[in-house]
């Protein structure tokens, strides 16, 4: 019995676990563009897009389980949102030695199996997700066109049934950003995996 605390332990790190302090962003901040390679082979950044209301960056990746239920829900928000001007990247932040079934090829196949309607890209070498601070697959980043930060964390208040949500944080964010207002909540917690790197020599 004394290993089931362990084992509770292990999976709660592994799956939901409280998001950490990090080095990253908060609300207010302004982020760093990037440029990352995407599915489809090219490469994108923010400043591709003049003409942007507000950027959705949100790190995910092909294996999480929270990140595969939600998806069809960022797929949806995507396309909701591109005719208000509002620009989703995705970004898989996992080592792909660490996490084999996140590799360039099979996120491909994910992009083209699930019609993905935004760049999926792929941090290569690790160097974005720590700037952001994410700490989870999903989490869920909303800048503004200046890029400052507005909104940090979860989707929405279900992870399990998209139609059994309450609190629809980010939805919400954006209706703020849009309406020149500040989002309230401006953090959640991510509720994910988390983010696979390879193991130091």
């Amino acid at each position: 019995m004394k290993f089931l605390p362990l084992l509770i332990l292990f999976f709660s790190s592994l799956f939901l676990g409280e998001t950490t302090e990090s080095n990253g962003y908060q609300p207010g901040d302004k982020a760093t563009d990037f440029k990352l390679k995407s599915v489809d082979g090219k490469m994108y950044s923010m400043a591709d897009y003049k003409d942007a209301k507000g950027f959705i960056v949100v790190f995910t990746c092909n294996t999480c389980p929270f990140a595969i239920k939600y998806e069809d829900r960022i797929n949806a928000i995507a396309k909701k949102y591109k005719s208000k001007g509002y620009v989703l990247l995705a970004i898989n932040p996992n080592d792909p030695e660490a996490q084999p079934a996140d590799t360039f090829e099979l996120m491909q196949e994910k992009a083209k199996v699930k019609g993905f309607f935004f760049p999926y890209l792929v941090d290569e070498g690790q160097k974005i997700y720590p700037q952001y601070g994410a700490t989870k697959t999903p989490h869920v980043f909303l800048l503004d066109k200046n890029l400052i930060v507005k909104y940090i964390g979860s989707i929405d208040d279900n992870s399990d049934d998209a139609s059994a949500v309450k609190e629809k944080y980010l939805e919400n964010a954006i209706r703020a950003l849009d309406n020149g207002t500040e989002p309230s909540p401006a953090t959640t917690k991510a509720i994910g995996c988390s983010i696979k790197t390879k193991k130091k020599a």
